[in-house]
């Protein structure tokens, strides 16, 4: 398996945005001496109490100051938001600031809200990003000098300050469990993923399919499906829950609000994900029904092990600092996930 620290950059209560990012990178530089192989945050905008993340080159940039070893991106550019060639740009830019580190990945966005400000398309939004990745192939394939036409854009002799510094690209990722368009990720060799506010066993069906569609096409390398989720790692189980569980209902009470969730599942046509939702301010259900990856090393890595295997991934994206965790249980729970439960999962592999 291969393991990521995820942030959304939540806002921390009596912490300033100059704290809680110079916070943030004291976590990275914990992961990347710890080996963890990867860091991503996410790109939100125009909520005033949940992210502080409005700008993935602004994050890797950053990231990239201060680590040696991960690979860094965004999960993801919100591709509809833009001018597609702005996006190709910054990636091609970043590939060579992180000498070589960078991972893409692009998101057609998920909340209403976030495109009203821009007047942006949201109907549109999931052919807008695949057109995105369209034109980074194109733009990577001949830097100096290239035309595109798309259903959206149309270039004509457009030439790139640089070309990408990995070939033919940087490694792409588009979070998505639309069938159709995990057909076209899997031609591609396009990674993947999903969150944690879904059925496990209801989404394999749909990656399964992906991963069939993935050795047909005759990749040389392996698919990756990530999965995002809260972690918390603590000396023992009842004191995991106990310091975590608060911060996992302050979360999604007061940050990632829990209408906006059940909204966006119940629209999406996900009832049993909604369901799910609906559970998650209530820590002993969560506990007695093995929802959050909250425990010890040793209960923790079990329950990833299960987790995998039950939804078809290979990567976790863990969200390690939310709620109201003090810094010194943020990294206690990091360093544990990296020394005890990293070792006991980085040779399994669940398909």
């Amino acid at each position: 398996m291969k393991f990521a620290h995820m942030s959304h950059i939540w806002r921390k209560p009596n912490m300033s945005p100059g704290e809680r990012y110079a916070q943030l990178w004291r976590e990275l530089e914990l992961c990347d001496t710890l080996g963890f192989d990867y860091a991503f945050a996410v790109e939100h905008h125009v909520d005033p109490k949940e992210s502080l993340s409005p700008s993935p080159p602004l994050y890797v940039a950053s990231a990239a100051a201060h680590t040696k070893a991960m690979r860094l991106g965004a999960m993801g550019w919100t591709v509809p938001l833009y001018d597609p060639l702005r996006v190709v740009e910054e990636v091609v830019a970043l590939d060579h600031l992180t000498n070589g580190r960078l991972e893409v990945g692009l998101v057609s966005g998920a909340l209403p809200a976030h495109f009203i400000p821009y007047k942006a398309d949201f109907e549109t939004r999931r052919e807008r990003a695949v057109e995105g990745y369209e034109l980074l192939k194109a733009a990577c394939a001949s830097p100096s000098g290239f035309s595109f036409k798309g259903p959206f854009h149309e270039y004509t002799d457009v030439a790139l300050q640089m070309g990408p510094c990995q070939q033919p690209h940087p490694p792409v990722w588009f979070e998505t469990r639309h069938p159709p368009t995990l057909d076209y990720l899997a031609r591609e060799g396009i990674n993947t993923g999903y969150v944690h506010y879904v059925p496990r066993d209801e989404m394999a069906t749909f990656y399964r399919a992906y991963l069939d569609r993935w050795r047909e096409a005759g990749h040389k390398q392996r698919a990756l499906i990530n999965y995002w989720i809260l972690v918390y790692v603590d000396e023992t189980d009842d004191k995991a829950w106990e310091v975590a569980g608060p911060s996992w209902v302050y979360t999604y009470q007061n940050i990632a609000t829990l209408d906006n969730l059940i909204e966006s599942r119940m629209r999406r046509g996900e009832l049993a994900g909604a369901e799910l939702l609906k559970h998650f301010t209530d820590p002993p259900y969560m506990r007695d029904h093995d929802i959050g990856l909250i425990g010890s090393p040793e209960t923790v890595a079990a329950k990833l092990r299960k987790y995998a295997e039950e939804g078809l991934f290979n990567t976790l994206l863990g969200e390690f600092n939310f709620g109201f965790l003090a810094e010194d249980e943020v990294m206690r729970s990091i360093r544990l996930f990296g020394e005890e439960v990293i070792p006991r999962l980085r040779d399994f592999e669940p398909y």
